[in-house]
């Protein structure tokens, strides 16, 4: 079975993680092809790499010489090295290629921070590809350039480009066990791009549909997926299986064991997730399945997020203004300002956004436009807003779920502002006010759970 397994920073923070890496990499020859994130913190009190490069990255576009920032990348770097015996020539090529993208023209400074940021990772794959090879596992570091990551896009948020597939095709002729830095590929002009962070869910998700995996593997750690945030409840439920859907909708407010855009590469070609625990590989896990064979209960999981704001526009016989609505979203297009939500009545409307999409600074402006250029009869801005999402596809087939919900909140004395639900009934939002959010969250998980 062709596996791809994506390691993420927790768990190659240190030589002892990265030990158990090696053991559960050695255990199955399936997981041929190893996709990994920059170290994470070895100790709480420690920054994760890619944070550090970050910061070096940020003082030498603001003037500093960044020494102090890469003596602190140098020490992790060296340490993690040192304690798993990697070679003293590797070691160098791995502090040679920091230094050059340190001292990189900054011109640019997105493609400067792109650059560096990206060292993380490559310093990651070129460890873990030598700590394998001493472990007896014929293991081969490969960039992303030479294994056919082609990126476009802007430097911090890329999207792949189609004809990578066919040049990732080509992996599964190789015999050897291929370490490949996750979060960044290159652009045609060869040009460093990166995901969004915690985008090394997505680089092992795009080499999974390249090859032609049988599962895609994802070791964190924790044990699973679960049906609710584990910092809000005791002892949460564990998910077993889960859609890609359910998983996307979830992670949409807050649920973080996969990036959500992980699961648009291999979607099409229905290839399962399985979520597994590097401290803990004996835990069954989650499966992230296209179609869902098993549902144990109503709701799936319940998750909700904070910092997000209401445009509220009213006007009688709103509804009777042909284009209105084109002319709402054309300003805040111009403006630069993208939205989530859009529920309406006849004589109102109502844009859910995100309080970052929408900074203080153009608010003054956009109201404005919308009240002297579309003469609209009320336009007002509430901040402080949070969502609290319920998910499950079994929920379409149920009734009576949302009005349970309801009760539950009412009981709760949490008072609703809007509630929103699309056509597949597989998810249902609830708009509360922000200081309600994780109260809300708990109460409906003891609801359901």
């Amino acid at each position: 079975m062709r596996k791809v397994c994506k390691f993420g920073g927790s768990s190659l923070a240190n030589a002892g993680q990265i030990q158990k890496v090696i053991d559960i990499v050695s255990s199955d020859p399936g997981r041929q092809f190893i996709v990994v994130s920059a170290p994470g913190k070895g100790r709480p009190s420690e920054l994760k790499i890619t944070d550090l490069l970050i910061g070096l990255a940020k003082a030498r576009l603001n003037g500093f010489d960044g020494k102090r920032e890469y003596e602190l990348i140098s020490r992790r770097i060296t340490a993690l090295a040192h304690d798993l015996n990697i070679s003293t020539e590797l070691l160098g090529i791995i502090e040679e290629n920091i230094l050059n993208a340190a001292n990189s023209s900054i011109e640019n400074a997105a493609a400067y921070e792109a650059q560096l940021k990206a060292q993380g990772e490559d310093a990651c794959a070129r460890i873990l590809a030598e700590a394998l090879t001493l472990a007896g596992i014929e293991a081969h570091y490969m960039s992303p350039a030479d294994a056919g990551i082609l990126l476009y896009g802007t430097h911090d948020d890329a999207e792949i480009d189609p004809q990578s597939y066919t040049l990732l095709s080509q992996l599964r002729y190789e015999e050897r066990t291929l370490v490949i830095p996750g979060f960044y590929g290159i652009s045609q002009d060869g040009e460093v791009l990166t995901f969004s962070r915690g985008g090394s869910d997505i680089s092992g998700a795009i080499i999974a549909a390249g090859v032609d995996a049988e599962i895609y593997e994802i070791w964190t750690d924790v044990d699973s997926v679960y049906a609710v945030n584990p910092e809000l409840v005791d002892e949460p439920k564990q998910i077993k299986e889960i859609s890609y859907r359910e998983m996307r909708e979830l992670a949409y407010l807050g649920a973080s064991v996969v990036h959500p855009e992980a699961m648009l590469p291999i979607y099409n070609k229905a290839i399962p997730i399985h979520i597994l625990n590097t401290n803990n590989p004996d835990a069954k896990g989650t499966k992230i399945v296209r179609e869902r064979s098993n549902f144990d209960g109503v709701v799936t999981g319940i998750s909700g997020s904070r910092n997000f704001c209401s445009l509220n526009i009213s006007e009688y016989l709103l509804n009777r203004r042909v284009g209105i609505v084109k002319d709402i979203l054309s300003i805040l297009a111009e403006e630069g300002v993208s939205f989530e939500h859009m529920p309406s009545s006849i004589d109102s409307l109502s844009i859910i956004l995100r309080d970052e999409s929408l900074p203080k600074s153009k608010e003054e402006n956009i109201i404005r436009r919308l009240t002297d250029e579309l003469e609209l009869e009320s336009v007002e801005l509430v901040r402080g807003l949070a969502l609290v999402m319920l998910v499950g596809e079994a929920m379409a087939d149920t009734v009576g779920v949302t009005s349970r919900a309801v009760n539950c909140l009412s009981a709760a004395s949490i008072s609703l502002e809007m509630i929103i639900q699309d056509h597949s009934e597989m998810s249902v939002i609830f708009v509360v006010d922000g200081k309600f959010c994780n109260y809300a969250i708990e109460t409906l998980y003891y609801e359901y759970f």
